[in-house]
């Protein structure tokens, strides 16, 4: 919406984890720095952990951009998978299956034990070639202890020198508890270097967001105040994920008011929109509840009902909105705004099957909002590009109105949902997406 008025070529705070955007500061620095050298040495387990939305991710994808041709590589993003479908995951990322394969169930009949011997051959196949492998697992916080018993074998898997497969196991704090745990401890013991990711400080926030701004082409054109700026630490706690939802709203905020420049009192609309509150965020970095900061609960709490397309902050600046669109239009900015619409965006009706038991939601957006529809539209074809089928359903929320709720996957096994919501993560608004079932998709219940 504010991009084309700032004169990015792109939103500079997305959620996605596109790894042009990492921001190397001392922390994100050192990790890749580490990684890299583990690839480099071949150390063979690597474990790092982070709080949610520190940039896991995003650093492993900017990661995989930089290995060289010799080294084959493996991204699983979805821990929620059996033993033998981890392996013909593993085996189908290093090119050894085709997907074409996969889809025509050709890998059905296809015991454990020939697909870890398919993988020991295919990993000494590239011994003379001087070539590697490297498997990062993310979000291996959820794997379940028989696929981490199958990851320790894997991790066997050597020569008389040196280890045939590099693992890098990334996931939030609790990991290491997991990896403490009686029944990992082979698996604990093999690790040889652990990092943990940091929030980021006062001065590096500021930095983070003029990178982004500048990554995305409109560091020139727009500029947070320092004092804006101390806000945006204050309400993230540092958390890159929080400080793009916030700097994001932002934004809008002053392209709704026709202003380059960000304000405290911008980020403090933005926050509010976000439903963070400045007392659940008076932690110090050595308190934190569950391993987890409150900001990151409250705020991602928010972005599962919808922080895409927050009510307060679209109520607050509605004439402001249509007044810069009508701006961008014309090259003038017009005398008083025009009234909001208070229809509700027309959308394709596509309701779930009623065999359905379960969906993935994966956003919900205010539906009196002209902005909405654009944005369900755009969600749609991002979750069409990666094969889901999309529903709406239209929710009355009482006091807080009717919203148009985006569902992805229509089930009968609410188990296969949940193995589905991690080709989601980045296709999302936030990281709220989850699997629900079709009774409260559709509002027949609200608890």
């Amino acid at each position: 919406m504010y991009e084309r008025y700032y004169g990015f070529a792109e939103k500079p705070f997305s959620l996605t984890p596109d790894p042009k955007y990492l921001y190397r500061s001392e922390s994100h620095g050192n990790a890749f720095d580490l990684l890299q050298y583990a690839i480099d040495r071949r150390e063979g387990f690597v474990v790092v952990t982070g709080d949610i939305g520190t940039g896991k991710t995003t650093l492993c994808r900017a990661l995989l951009e930089q290995v060289d041709r010799t080294t084959f590589t493996a991204l699983v993003l979805n821990p929620f998978l059996t033993e033998e479908d981890l392996l013909k995951r593993i085996l189908q990322d290093f090119g050894v299956l085709s997907r074409e394969e996969m889809k025509a169930g050709r890998m059905a009949g296809v015991t454990k034990q020939e697909l870890i011997e398919t993988l020991y051959e295919f990993l000494l196949g590239l011994i003379p070639l001087d070539a590697s492998a490297v498997l990062i697992i993310d979000e291996a916080q959820n794997l379940p202890l028989p696929v981490l018993e199958q990851i320790r074998i894997l991790s066997n898997l050597e020569t008389d020198k040196e280890k045939l497969l590099q693992i890098m196991l990334v996931g939030q704090l609790n990991l290491q508890t997991l990896l403490r745990a009686p029944e990992l401890r082979q698996l604990d013991q093999r690790v040889s270097i652990r990092y943990e990711l940091k929030p980021l400080d006062e001065e590096t926030v500021a930095a983070y967001v003029r990178h982004r701004l500048t990554i995305a082409g409109g560091s020139a054109s727009v500029a947070f105040s320092a004092e804006a700026l101390r806000q945006v630490h204050r309400f993230s706690g540092g958390i890159p994920r929080l400080i793009n939802l916030i700097c994001d709203r932002a934004l809008l905020a002053g392209y709704s008011m026709q202003t380059n420049r960000i304000t405290p009192e911008m980020v403090a609309h933005a926050v509010e929109s976000l439903d963070v509150h400045p007392d659940a965020l008076r932690l110090t970095p050595m308190k934190r509840g569950g391993s987890l900061y409150a900001a990151a609960a409250v705020v991602l709490l928010a972005a599962a009902v919808g922080v895409s397309a927050t009510a307060f902050l679209y109520q607050r600046f509605a004439n402001d909105v249509v007044h810069a669109e009508s701006a961008l239009a014309t090259g003038r900015v017009p005398a008083a705004p025009l009234p909001p619409s208070s229809t509700p965006v027309p959308l394709e009706s596509r309701q779930l099957p009623a065999d359905a038991v379960a969906t993935i939601l994966v956003g919900s957006y205010p539906g009196t909002d002209p902005a909405s529809g654009e944005e369900v539209r755009a969600l749609t074809e991002r979750l069409e590009a990666v094969g889901f089928q999309v529903f709406y359903v239209q929710a009355d929320l009482g006091s807080q109105g009717q919203w148009q709720r985006v569902l992805a996957g229509a089930y009968t096994d609410a188990e296969a949902a949940r193995r589905d919501v991690a080709r989601l993560q980045g296709v999302g608004p936030a990281s709220g997406v989850r699997v629900v079932s079709a009774a409260f998709a559709t509002g027949t219940m609200e608890r």
